[in-house]
């Protein structure tokens, strides 16, 4: 049986959070709420909250008192922190020391008309975030190697280490990424870190096609030139990002990264081809990591409205047929990410397009749509994450019983 929500506050908990300091204290909180039925919108610092469907609860469980490091070996590549504690922070401290998190999480913060930065390490595990970098290095889930967290039956659990070896628990641990804080509540996360590569540089062909596009970075991608990254930003779209600096005409994007001479050897070999595609500029060390932190954070919508945007993977040469196809039923906004296979779209809202948008990714493919902004009512109105099939659904099922068999945490935030 699962907790209903409190009728008097169906959709808005309450304006002053609990803020718990500790895991006990957090384990406190969720007990108490459990002995009351009291259902919990669960939150870092409410930079996603526009993520997913509204949650229905009349208080909210913030983890922003959850700060800190832990520990960070930098000669170990890991790092512990307590969930709340901002990315920011922790982005800041692994560059002191030349690292990085390679899967290069984005912030959906400016996207949902907030300030960049406020995402906290928890959400970061919570929503599974990743960026550009998906294609080689994948999301958190492939670089998160332990937790601590207190279920929804109000219970302490620990799962993974500190070390990758140790791997005790570790698909517990992977479990929990991509759970939008349904299943239980970080306290503690540690994750895996990399070395920051010494150099960076972007190529980018203007005025190319969605189609020819695609075609460029699947040989790119496809060559011994270990690129990183791979998008196309078409004719207007491409103004939206580095301030307007790019122009207007189309850019398609590939990034090398890594040693110095060998980025700039493989940039000249790489250069040389797509040269004769079309014409070639290039993007040097801050003003390629800003091009690319705008298409990881979706700047070109981040516009201050509730337009609605959607993220669509599919196959990545599907990319340019899907957008055409959709085209054809509705106006779109649209620019690629992940060779083509992570797509981008801004569109005008109704449950009509959310049909098709899943109709067409049956027809190319298959392949996931999910609404990460939106009014209120629209994501109430329209299923936010894409239909799991059967299987997948009983899973799911399965696990919220085995962690949260009241519904306590998050409810209706995922369906």
């Amino acid at each position: 049986m699962s907790l209903s929500p409190n009728p008097a506050a169906h959709l808005t908990p309450e304006a002053d959070p609990v803020r718990p300091d500790s895991v006990e204290a957090l384990r406190d909180v969720l007990a108490e709420a459990l002995a009351r039925e009291e259902p919990l919108a669960v939150e870092g610092r409410g930079s996603k909250a526009g993520l997913g469907r509204p949650v229905q609860a009349a208080r909210t469980l913030s983890i922003s008192a959850l700060t800190g490091v832990n520990f960070y070996e930098p000669e170990e590549l890991v790092i512990s922190a307590k969930a709340g504690t901002p990315i920011a922070e922790i982005e800041s401290l692994l560059a002191e020391h030349n690292q990085r998190f390679d899967f290069e999480p984005m912030d959906y913060g400016p996207l949902h008309g907030r300030p960049a930065g406020e995402g906290t390490i928890g959400g970061v595990l919570a929503c599974n975030l990743a960026g550009p970098r998906r294609l080689k290095q994948g999301a958190a889930r492939d670089h998160i190697l332990g937790v601590t967290a207190v279920s929804g039956r109000a219970e302490i659990f620990r799962s993974g280490g500190r070390v990758v070896k140790n791997v005790t628990g570790y698909d517990l641990s992977k479990g929990m990424a991509g759970s939008f804080g349904t299943l239980a509540v970080f306290s503690d996360v540690i994750f895996k870190t990399m070395p920051r590569s010494s150099a960076e540089t972007t190529l980018l062909l203007r005025g190319l096609s969605d189609e020819e596009a695609m075609q460029a970075m699947s040989a790119a991608m496809g060559s011994s030139v270990e690129a990183s990254g791979a998008a196309h930003l078409p004719y207007g779209v491409a103004g939206r990002v580095l301030t307007g600096e790019l122009g207007r005409d189309a850019a398609t994007a590939i990034r090398l990264d890594g040693f110095g001479p060998s980025v700039a050897a493989r940039a000249a070999h790489l250069g040389a081809g797509l040269s004769r595609i079309g014409p070639l500029e290039q993007l040097e060390g801050e003003r390629s990591e800003a091009f690319w932190r705008d298409v990881r954070d979706v700047a070109p919508f981040a516009d201050g409205t509730q337009s609605p945007v959607w993220r669509v993977s599919l196959p990545p040469m599907s990319g340019a047929e899907f957008v055409m196809a959709l085209r054809m039923n509705a106006a779109a906004d649209a620019f690629y990410d992940w060779q083509g296979g992570l797509v981008w779209l801004r569109m005008d809202g109704g449950a009509a397009e959310a049909d098709l948008l899943r109709a067409l990714l049956d027809r190319h493919g298959g392949g996931h749509a999910t609404l990460v902004r939106a009014s209120e009512a629209e994501r109430l109105a329209v299923p936010v994450f894409q239909p799991q099939p059967g299987p997948l659904a009983a899973l799911s099922r399965r696990l919220k019983d085995q962690f949260d068999p009241r519904g306590l945490l998050n409810p209706g935030r995922m369906a």
